[in-house]
């Protein structure tokens, strides 16, 4: 926008003026006029527009030869539809009449000067710049939506580098301007003009570590592109050449949307008359740009690769568990990246230590992934191993004090898209456990569920996980594609499906069947012996009342009805007042497509068959899935996790663009 600009006119010289093209200026035709003139009459060259602003209600317009009464509220305005070619090539001409109309008392002449300035963006959200006559400064969420998006540039495009690309004030390599916006400057109109006119690049001293501006020269040498704003630098006198008439830019996002940052920012252009002292702005262009948030994908989505650790410990490698991941991706058509004990120091929890995402722009999209605060074995491995060339990295870390189980990012779920009653999620929503309801206790650390709440796109849902001894949601939650209308479903464990299981196997004369029937290093009990031992039922009521409070959570934050929702069987035993796994925790399963890799239960032989696996078979198969029964007893079910706390899969990033939904 401009200022409001009045330019003055004179009977004694001609009036000089700079327009910008599209800009309106007013002209005071009524200041300095003629003794007994009554009236006045305007012509203009062509390229010139010259309109009346008056009150219909107060204001007649004239007929015939166009002469407008002085004593009226009527204003001049003009504007031009093209740059100049050479100074002052417009002309307006304002004639003043008395009583006499055949003879003009006197005359004010205004010459003009077009220049077509600027500041272009990809508003509309194309994936290009194009021109835009729309508002270009507010951002609009929603599939009518406008407004430029910036990514972050968090991955590493230069292998020199050991640093993620945002934190050098320098360009590192060519391919890091595909991470940024483009920004075009017009800048159209006599070079003449530009002497005494200066165009300069603006920043709010608040966005100025939040965004980096590099100038491009159009060649191919990394020197071509120089830092122009960011930290530091808030404002640049534009270097324009003789004749250009478009000056390129990129545009370079520093940090992602967070409890102090909104995700907004802006660049302005400002044509500034450098012949007056003070110097005077004449015009100003404003853009704005989003932020494009950090985004989790869900189980629904596609796997494009499966994350496990080698390790060793008292009972050896894990070499078979490694075979089977091997056989599940070969299924699912999936890649299995194994990470070293070189890499992982012999921490196994890789889910726990970090969580897959993406941010996408209408030209790029790469995925990210989200470092944990955690920081045990593997806290190098997202920052050396993964982060790399269109392959971000961003983490939170806790001020102050250490983290808790909760801050691990098993403790870190989204749901498949849903609607809430009017309100739809076609991102889904980030489920996060805590203490709620219960008053104290541990909560995930307030940076994270900050970043969290703060990308908009995926409303968080605070789930109760603290009466679980490690915490974590996906102890007892998962979600699952289906092929049907639906698309998924939610599994939860269920101590009461379990207990209700095993009673129909004691009533069909089975209860003798033992419980890890098959497990050399575990002492079996029958079904019979746990359906009589009162510690195991009055701990799994206790679970059951648990699960049943997020699962009213879940049903009303996600819309979910019962159909909606697989009872898995699972029993839980309390050691000193938190919950723990009694067998392998089948929910914690791994995802990949239709083939879902589940820890194997070791539940009682009925009929040469484990009844738990041939009833979760039965729950799920129906529905399109195949179930693979994996055993994790040694390496990970007996240090208090499972197979998808000991696996991290990257998913292909949704369909739906985040910018048409409307938070």
């Amino acid at each position: 926008m401009a200022p409001k600009r009045t330019v003055q006119l004179s009977l004694k010289m001609p009036t000089h003026a700079v327009c910008v093209v599209g800009v309106s200026a007013h002209v005071d035709v009524h200041s300095d006029v003629p003794k007994g003139a009554n009236s006045f009459r305007v012509s203009g060259s062509s390229g010139v527009e010259i309109f009346m602003v008056y009150n219909r209600t107060h204001v007649t317009e004239p007929i015939g030869k166009v002469r407008w009464p002085l004593d009226t509220d009527a204003d001049m305005v003009v504007s031009v539809g093209t740059a100049s070619k050479e100074l002052r090539d417009f002309k307006v001409r304002v004639s003043y009449y008395g009583e006499q109309e055949d003879q003009a008392l006197g005359h004010s002449m205004l010459y003009l000067t077009g220049v077509d300035i600027s500041l272009e963006v990809d508003t509309g959200r194309t994936g290009k710049v194009k021109r835009s006559q729309g508002d270009k400064k507010t951002w609009r969420w929603g599939p009518e939506g406008y407004g430029a998006i910036l990514l972050v540039n968090c991955d590493r495009d230069n292998h020199r580098s050991t640093e993620p690309d945002l934190t050098h004030s320098w360009l590192m390599s060519l391919a890091d301007l595909q991470d940024m916006s483009p920004m075009v400057l017009s800048c159209n109109g006599p070079d003449e003009l530009f002497d005494s006119h200066k165009l300069v690049l603006n920043m709010p001293v608040s966005d100025s570590k939040r965004v980096r501006v590099f100038c491009a020269r159009g060649g191919n040498s990394l020197s071509d592109y120089k830092q122009v704003l960011g930290p530091q630098h808030l404002s640049y006198e534009v270097e324009r050449q003789s004749g250009e008439q478009e000056i390129r830019f990129y545009v370079e996002g520093l940090t992602f949307p967070d409890a102090d940052f909104l995700g907004l920012v802006s660049l302005s252009v400002s044509l500034v008359d450098t012949g007056t002292l003070p110097e005077v702005t004449l015009f100003t262009d404003t853009v704005g740009f989003r932020m494009a948030p950090w985004i989790m994908t869900p189980n629904t989505q596609p796997p494009e690769e499966l994350y496990v650790c080698s390790v060793m410990d008292t009972h050896g490698s894990n070499e078979k568990f490694l075979e089977d991941m091997s056989y599940l991706t070969l299924k699912a058509n999936c890649k299995l990246i194994i990470c070293p004990r070189v890499e992982n120091r012999n921490d196994r929890w890789i889910q726990d230590e970090m969580e897959f995402g993406y941010i996408e722009a209408p030209h790029k999209s790469f995925p990210v992934v989200f470092d944990s605060p955690r920081n045990r074995g593997l806290k190098d491995f997202p920052y050396k191993r993964i982060l790399g060339p269109d392959f971000g990295y961003v983490t939170r870390e806790i001020p102050l004090s250490g983290p808790s189980s909760l801050d691990s990012f098993g403790n870190l779920d989204v749901s498949p898209p849903v609607t809430v009653g009017s309100m739809e999620y076609p991102l889904g929503r980030i489920l996060i456990g805590s203490s709620y309801p219960k008053s104290g206790g541990r909560q995930m650390a307030r940076v994270v569920r900050n970043f969290l709440k703060a990308q908009q796109v995926q409303a968080p849902v605070e789930l109760y996980s603290d009466w679980l001894s490690v915490g974590h949601v996906d102890e007892f939650l998962t979600f699952v594609p289906t092929s049907d209308q639906k698309g998924f479903r939610l599994l939860l464990a269920s101590p009461s499906a379990c207990l209700k299981l095993f009673q129909e196997k004691k009533e069909e004369g089975y209860g003798e069947a033992a419980q890890f029937d098959g497990l050399k290093h575990q002492a079996k009990i029958s079904i019979n012996e746990m359906l009589a031992d009162r510690h195991l039922r009055r701990d799994n009521l206790h679970a059951q009342k648990c699960i049943d409070w997020n699962r009213n959570v879940l049903k009303r934050e996600l819309g979910l009805a019962e159909s909606d929702i697989v009872d898995i069987p699972q029993l839980f035993f309390l050691k000193n007042f938190y919950a723990e796994a009694f067998f392998p925790d089948m929910v914690n399963m791994v995802v990949l497509g239709k083939y879902l890799g589940i820890p194997k239960p070791y539940g009682p032989i009925i009929n040469g068959r484990c009844c738990l696996e041939e009833k979760v078979q039965s729950l799920l198969e129906p529905l399109g899935l195949h179930c693979v029964f994996i055993d994790d007893y040694l390496s990970y079910h007996e240090l208090q996790g499972e197979i998808h706390c000991g696996t991290n899969v990257r998913r292909k990033p949704f369909p739906f663009k985040w910018w048409n939904m409307v938070p």
